[in-house]
């Protein structure tokens, strides 16, 4: 465990309490996406591939839409946690602030770039599809944009609680969006016969809500009443409208990097999705099932990411270099623990879980493949591919993890993917006898490839420690 070993217990920022407060909400929370994502694709497939078809190409695009702002959400939280761990907890409720402002701004322009631009978009990212597929994409497109400021303003906000320790307030929150989504899209499908408009206009007053309500927790913020001395954030004073440049700066040095690192990776999702809908409207569906199912499979990961942002965060900001080694590899080892006992049960019965989707035989099992591919090597590479690098981005090292994903995803993850397409993966789908709709594996088996280079780099980065000496604050 390295020096943090030396340290005695009395020392350590984070007691395995604390820790397990920090990491189980983090867990719920991410199960609830999860099931809100499964829950809008088996009620979307209801109506037909062609909805399943149009809301999945869309929401690759709204994916890259809001990871702009998820990106912004972790520069806020690393600066804030950064400041909460040094005790300066004037400069984290300004941090604070200057964060919701600069998510406003950035969804508000996003918000009218697509107002604006939304068929041509729609043109130049999916080419020639299917005519109901490109209406479907359309209709689900113009609404979801309205949904932007509030979803800006809900992951800067959710983000801001976590930066503190509070996960337990982002669960909950989690929870009201799930109810509010599901059941709107219950009523507007199953009550009132709606297409795809009976997703959207969930998904848009259910982030709306979202966000007003964490505003104003954050707004009337007070000590927990287990701690009085525990460190809240407030955002009181947020009308007085005033930007404090020099914090943006600090926000934007962690959120420029990790954004241009989220967009360049979904850009070359939204890229090889394209290429899979070559495959035709059967490809798109299983690809879009067997990502709900993905998410599932890294949810031990992805809770665990979160939770280093604040753990590795606070450590760097109180100049505690040693704990933040010592955190990151106790988390990393419940990363582990936690993939292969819910893997391994879970891609027992995902054949099972996938014929609950309205699709062919063809198409569930060309998602199960799918499904298997992620699960299996999600067990062994995933965690040092997407959780690690969240401790270098805790610490202020986001250029690292930009370049590296950068250049991985366009050169191993598009590359090979078109590579797999044009040798029908090497001629594994002739050899088989597949239909040629499984030529769409290729892009999985590529996403693999892809995986081992991040892991490899992030690996010696952390190992050679040089990230620990990138604190903002």
């Amino acid at each position: 465990m390295g020096k943090a070993c030396l340290v005695q217990k009395s020392e350590l920022i984070f007691s395995n309490k604390s820790l397990w407060l920090l990491l189980w909400p983090l867990l719920v929370e991410q199960l609830l996406q999860i099931t809100l994502g499964m829950a809008d694709v088996a009620m979307v497939s209801s109506i037909g591939e062609a909805a399943v078809g149009g809301v999945s190409l869309v929401d690759q695009i709204n994916i890259l839409l809001t990871q702009v702002f998820a990106a912004l959400a972790t520069g806020g939280a690393v600066v804030c946690s950064q400041y909460i761990g040094a005790k300066r907890k004037d400069m984290a409720d300004e941090s604070a602030r200057q964060l919701l402002y600069t998510v406003t701004i950035f969804s508000l322009a996003l918000l009218l770039a697509g107002l604006v631009f939304y068929r041509q978009i729609l043109s130049l990212v999916f080419g020639k599809i299917e005519a109901d597929v490109m209406q479907s994409s359309r209709l689900y497109f113009l609404i979801t944009l309205f949904a932007l400021p509030g979803i800006a303003l809900y992951s800067a906000a959710a983000a801001l609680f976590r930066a503190q320790g509070n996960s337990r307030v982002s669960m909950a929150i989690a929870l009201l969006v799930n109810v509010l989504n599901i059941g709107g899209n219950a009523i507007m499908i199953y009550g009132l016969k709606c297409g795809v408009e009976g997703v959207a206009v969930p998904t848009l007053l259910s982030r709306t809500a979202a966000a007003f309500v964490l505003l104003a927790k954050l707004y009337r913020a007070k000590p927990s009443k287990e701690n009085a001395s525990d460190t809240f954030l407030s955002i009181r004073g947020i009308s007085r409208l005033h930007i404090e440049w020099p914090i943006v700066a600090k926000i934007l040095k962690i959120g420029i990097p990790n954004g241009i690192e989220n967009s360049a990776f979904q850009i070359g999702k939204i890229l090889v999705l394209s290429l899979i809908a070559t495959f035709g409207t059967g490809a798109i569906a299983a690809n879009a099932s067997a990502n709900t199912l993905a998410a599932l499979e890294v949810l031990p990961g992805a809770a665990a990411g979160l939770a280093l942002l604040t753990v590795v965060g606070q450590c760097i900001g109180a100049g505690k270099k040693d704990q933040a080694v010592y955190y990151t590899k106790k988390i990393m080892l419940f990363t582990y623990a936690g993939f292969w006992a819910l893997n391994i049960p879970f891609l027992l019965f995902s054949k099972q879980i996938l014929g609950l989707y309205s699709m062919s035989e063809e198409t569930t099992m060309l998602a199960w493949y799918m499904t298997l591919t992620h699960g299996i090597f999600g067990m062994l590479i995933w965690p040092l591919s997407f959780t690690l690098p969240n401790s270098l981005r805790a610490a202020g090292d986001a250029a690292f993890t930009m370049v590296v994903s950068f250049v991985s995803m366009w050169t191993i993850r598009v590359g090979m993917s078109y590579v797999f397409k044009y040798t029908q993966i090497f001629g594994l789908v002739g050899f088989m006898n597949w239909p040629l709709s499984f030529c769409a594996l290729g892009v999985w088996f590529a996403m693999i490839l892809d995986w081992v280079l991040r892991s490899f780099f992030f690996v010696i980065r952390f190992a050679r420690g040089s990230w620990k000496n990138k604190r903002v604050v």
